[in-house]
This record gives structure tokens, sequence and C-alpha cells, in this order.
């Protein structure tokens, strides 16, 4: 496979160029907007941001600001956010199999 951007041969498998550091490989799994259950600050609104449109949280926490500062929407669209995103399913642990002893 090729990467898009700079040309070089990578792996298959890629997500990531090792040479240029873009995106390259496309995820399998559908991307939701959802508020995350671990790393938020407060609803976990502006890291699911950044997670769906795979950006730096710390970026989309300052941009947030600057628009709750400068216009105000930033003040009415994180509790609409906040009550229509949904949150992060929960992930149910791995259960262990159990093996029974051979007599």
């Amino acid at each position: 496979m090729y990467c898009n951007f700079c040309g070089k041969v990578i792996q298959d498998d890629a997500l990531v160029c090792a040479y240029c550091g873009r995106r390259v490989g496309i995820p399998v799994a559908k991307r939701r907007l959802v508020r995350p259950r671990e790393g938020r600050k407060m609803a976990g609104v502006c890291l699911g941001f950044a997670e769906y449109l795979d950006l730096d949280v710390t970026l989309v926490r300052v941009l947030w600001l600057v628009a709750a500062f400068m216009t105000g929407i930033g003040f009415i669209a994180y509790p609409v956010a906040w009550i229509v995103m949904p949150e992060e399913p929960l992930a149910l642990p791995a259960v262990a199999s159990q093996t029974v002893p051979q007599h």
C-alpha cells in the first residue's frame, strides 16, 4: 500500500504513515459521537467531539472556550450537547472461561 500524501510504501494494515505521520487507513468500526466515560473533565462533550473529529482534546476545549466567551454560543451549546450526546456504553468485563478438571 502507498501513502496518499507522501507516496512512500507502507504496511498494508497501517493506519498512520510511518514517514509523514498522516492518517491513511480507514477505521473498520464506524465512529459515533458519544461522551466517553474515561478521560473527561466535566461531562465529556469536548472529549467526544475530539475523538469523533480526530483532533487533540486540548484544541477542542480551547476552541469551545473561545466560542463561549466571544459569541456566547458555547455556553448554550455545551449543556445542549451534554443532554443530546449519548454516553459511551459500559464495557462488560471479559468472562474467564472455567475448565472442568478431568478425572
